[in-house]
């Protein structure tokens, strides 16, 4: 009887050995690195430079759209591009202006358009540009202080960009009546617009007619009194309408009032707007000062002394006859008066 074989159990890492038998040729070597698929490697490459002409494209419309945020350098911006609406800033809001920036940084950009040779001409965010301008100057050294963020416009004629100037000062920091009336007429006369009427009508379209007229009011004022007036976005509605009405009115009132701001030389707001306020008060009715108020009235009964004021509105009585009898009397004949 033959002798049975005894059997080897089975390796339990049979299974884990991934490793080829030796003297073996696999077909699939398991050691070697696996590689993608040619046809997967060409989908991907296709895929990304898709994704990358996308991303191209979008960019290249952002910019032409004006929505692309750019940092250029300060010192490439020209603010005098445009006739600015705004003719000064105060110092108070500038100083908040600048203390924001230092904190925070710039949060919103300013608006451009390309130029030659590397320029930039501004359109609006002329505050900003400023307080900028002055930090770079204040803080030396500081690069965060040497670019300007800004949008890269690209208006389709000179009045598209002036009303892009016009509408971002009015809703960030709204302008004098006579700084809207001021561009207003610049902007006619730099032939932006055909005439001041057309320029009212396409500056603040927006606008109600009630504003839209005295804008016109106060363009009065500034052909008579541009060049003499020292701090005229100061004058406020009220005097400005009646600035304008006596110029209007009166045919010597422009040099009258330009004799009066010679005169006074105010060296500040307040002080040009009480000459102005005093010139305009002193204006007659056929453009010449007015006679002079009559002196109060005195009259003297016995031992008192009764005073009227000029415009009769106010009596005064003194002296020495003001006893209570005599108080007492004139009480009691007031009050007759009344009933």
């Amino acid at each position: 009887m033959a002798k049975r074989k005894r059997l080897t159990p089975a390796r339990p890492d049979y299974l884990e050995d991934s490793r080829p038998a030796p003297g073996l040729n696999p077909m699939f070597p398991t050691d070697a690195p696996r590689t993608t698929p040619p046809v997967a490697q060409v989908a991907g490459a296709t895929a990304v430079q898709a994704a990358l002409e996308e991303l191209s494209g979008e960019l290249r419309a952002a910019r032409a759209e004006g929505r692309l945020v750019q940092d250029l350098p300060l010192d490439a911006i020209e603010e005098t591009y445009l006739v600015r609406d705004r003719m000064a800033a105060d110092d108070a809001d500038m100083e908040a202006l600048k203390e924001s920036l230092k904190t925070r940084g710039q949060q919103t950009p300013i608006e451009v358009v390309e130029l030659e040779g590397g320029r930039y001409g501004l359109i609006s965010g002329w505050r900003r540009l400023t307080a900028l301008r002055a930090l770079a100057q204040d803080t030396t050294g500081e690069a965060r202080f040497e670019t300007v963020r800004a949008f890269l416009r690209q208006p389709q004629s000179a009045s598209d960009a002036y009303v892009a100037m016009v509408e971002e000062n009015e809703i960030r920091v709204g302008l004098s009546y006579y700084e809207r009336a001021r561009i207003v007429a610049r902007a006619a006369e730099q032939g932006v617009y055909p005439d001041e009427t057309a320029a009212l009508r396409g500056l603040f379209a927006s606008a109600s007619r009630a504003k839209r007229s005295k804008i016109g009011s106060f363009i009065a004022i500034y052909h008579a009194l541009d060049d003499h007036l020292r701090f005229a976005s100061a004058i406020p509605e009220r005097l400005g309408l009646s600035i304008a009405k006596v110029l209007k009115e009166e045919a010597k009132a422009a040099s009258l009032i330009t004799t009066a701001l010679r005169k006074a030389a105010p060296q500040s707001g307040e002080a040009e707007i009480s000459a102005l306020t005093r010139a305009v008060n002193g204006l007659g009715s056929n453009g010449e000062n007015p006679p002079a108020a009559k002196p109060p009235l005195k009259e003297t009964f016995g031992g008192i002394q009764l005073k009227q004021s000029r415009n009769g509105a106010q009596v005064t009585l003194s002296g020495e006859g003001m006893s209570e009898t005599f108080l007492a009397e004139l009480k009691a004949w007031l009050h007759a008066r009344g009933t």
